[in-house]
């Protein structure tokens, strides 16, 4: 059964530059014990839809529930059974991270003894004991991301929020934190997590939802998902961009849509079916053409690629999806 819903949802910032339609109908429904991945770009909705579902913003219109609990009619009730973690760690620099989670189970009312055990048991589970008595500023990026989702879990929540945990992250360290987050989730968490990495929600999500404008446009697997894009896509880099035109033929009859090309003209590329039998084909035809190549070979479906095909237009040119500034916004 789900344990989030959403039906229906709409947030609209307004200023006097600009009107952000943030989210425009999204529908949504996570079962328990699941993740659900919310795949998009900065501006697509993801946050915005965190925090209606999380209760730090009010919708305009539409219905959310938490476990059975209103978002907007009881959002105490539901702030008792979630965690959450926003893009940037949310930590007192001066503090060290013990006494940042110490701080965060008070503010759950757990008292003084009982904060201080639930503090050391998620230092120790997160692997921070020898940091544990530092203070967060000298800590790395992917040590604040740890200490801010251990503070998601002070309360020991069903239902986790982490949106774009992993942002700014180095790749050791966003491995490391997948790995955390992949064994809160086989200990029964439900988990909605947002990303803007196709290899995010292909490692952590059992069912991903791909969010363009405020609406949900596609959902399923992440294999589901690519093969709507392709398995492979086949990339070219020419030596000549006068072949471009030439190029782009023998990638059309090789793939299974549209070949793509750069600004410049030099490199090209198209989703294929089957990878490696599709990269020979090309080989062979531009050979054939005497079409020279600087580079050549395959490469997995990007985010781009995914909204290139579901949408018509790349990730970038989405518009920002953040609220104007309080001096500016109305409602």
């Amino acid at each position: 059964m789900p344990i989030i819903e959403a039906h229906g949802l709409t947030k609209t910032y307004m200023s006097r530059s600009q009107t952000v339609h943030a989210l425009a109908g999204l529908d949504l429904t996570v079962p328990e014990g699941t993740v659900k991945g919310l795949l998009g770009p900065n501006g697509a909705g993801k946050t915005t839809t965190v925090k209606v579902l999380n209760t730090l913003i009010r919708p305009d219109s539409g219905t959310a529930t938490i476990d059975g609990i209103d978002v907007v009619a009881d959002p105490q009730g539901v702030r008792r059974v979630i965690g959450a973690s926003g893009q940037y760690a949310a930590v007192d620099e001066n503090l060290t991270g013990l006494e940042n989670l110490e701080m965060v189970g008070r503010l759950y009312h757990l008292g003084t003894r009982q904060a201080r055990a639930r503090a050391r048991e998620l230092i120790e589970a997160f692997d921070l004991t020898e940091a544990g008595s530092r203070p967060v500023k000298g800590f790395s990026g992917g040590m604040r991301r740890r200490i801010d989702l251990a503070g998601a879990l002070v309360n020991n929540p069903r239902i986790l929020f982490l949106d774009e945990p992993t942002t700014g992250l180095d790749p050791r360290s966003r491995l490391a934190l997948w790995e955390i987050i992949g064994d809160l989730v086989k200990g029964g968490t439900t988990l909605l997590l947002t990303t803007q990495y196709l290899e995010e929600a292909d490692y952590l999500a059992d069912h991903i939802s791909v969010i363009d404008q405020g609406r949900v446009i596609a959902e399923g697997t992440s294999d589901e998902l690519k093969a709507q894009v392709g398995g492979h896509r086949v990339v070219v880099t020419l030596v000549d961009d006068g072949d471009a035109p030439a190029a782009r033929a023998v990638l059309a009859r090789a793939g299974s849509g549209e070949p793509s090309v750069s600004d410049n003209r030099r490199e090209l590329d198209v989703a294929v079916d089957q990878g490696p039998p599709a990269l020979q084909q090309v080989l062979a035809e531009l050979g054939d053409h005497g079409i020279r190549l600087h580079d050549a070979g395959m490469r997995r479906p990007t985010l781009d690629d995914v909204f290139l095909t579901l949408t018509g237009h790349r990730a970038e040119e989405l518009p920002d999806e953040s609220a104007p500034s309080l001096q500016e916004a109305t409602r």
